[in-house]
């Protein structure tokens, strides 16, 4: 017997506003879905911490999740995905369901990228994990990957959004060799959506960009179809939290969901 039920809100949780981008994907797809969207922003960015600090953090937002009666706690970061995911999964999976942004995107790659040179970029928690790498590794699909940590990437994108001040940043770190001759480029923090049109532009519009947010939306819509968990009475209602009030996030909300948009503060104590 499945203790959930459809009505229960998904929980949904960030350093900031890239995990924005899954929340918005997620709401088109499952416009029925009740959402409540955790963005730490009093701890941003996630990329440049420790495993150990991210796994602290992230336990505290899947408490916080848990006691708002969440049916799913995705982790819509991946430098939270690559450093918490099998802990939060531990921890709290009898539970709630627990979904990561790794292995949708990774089942894409199995399917649709067999023998195909793929570059990733990330921050540098995701990418020296090397959690990408042992994943496709293991699905022995002769996928070759090269990633490259762009790590102040993240910060800029949440302090100048889709600006003209992130093009000098992008530029140094997209002309790096290790991108060069690739078959797509794997957008690997929930952020970089925001600046995938200057990303295509960049390469000319000749190499996939492989944009998460659509695939997790995806594997969110399935996983919670499959459980017969799908909310099917709407429309669905949206909460924000943060961790601290910052311009950037209000900014952002406003961006994704056009409507009245009210964020609460609730700090998490360290």
């Amino acid at each position: 017997m499945n203790p959930h039920k459809p009505d229960q809100p998904i929980g949904i949780f960030d350093s900031g506003i890239g995990g924005l981008t899954v929340a918005d994907a997620i709401v088109k797809q499952l416009p029925q879905e009740n959402i409540i969207y955790f963005g730490d922003t009093a701890h941003l960015p996630y990329g440049d911490k420790s495993a150990t600090t991210i796994q602290a953090y992230s336990v505290k937002i899947a408490e916080f999740l848990l006691q708002r009666q969440c049916k799913m706690i995705l982790i819509a970061c991946n430098s939270a995905s690559t450093a918490a995911f099998e802990l939060i999964k531990e921890y709290i999976g009898k539970q709630a369901i627990v979904m990561d942004v790794v292995d949708p995107i990774i089942s894409l790659l199995r399917e649709q990228y067999a023998n195909k040179k793929i570059g990733l970029i990330g921050t540098r928690q995701t990418v020296s994990s090397n959690v990408y790498q042992k994943k496709i590794e293991d699905l022995k699909q002769n996928i070759r990957l090269t990633s490259l940590a762009t790590n102040l990437l993240a910060s800029a994108i949440e302090e100048f959004g889709n600006g003209r001040a992130i093009d000098g940043l992008l530029e140094e770190y997209l002309s790096h060799p290790t991108l060069k001759n690739l078959d797509a480029l794997v957008l690997a923090c929930t952020h970089y959506p925001i600046v995938k049109n200057k990303i295509a532009k960049f390469f000319d519009h000749k190499m996939e960009i492989i944009d998460p947010s659509d695939t997790v939306a995806k594997a969110v819509k399935k996983r919670l179809d499959d459980l017969k968990l799908l909310n099917l009475e709407g429309p669905g209602k949206k909460h924000f939290y943060v961790s601290d009030y910052t311009e950037s996030f209000a900014a952002g909300t406003k961006i994704f969901f056009q409507d009245a948009i009210t964020l609460e503060h609730y700090p998490l104590l360290d």
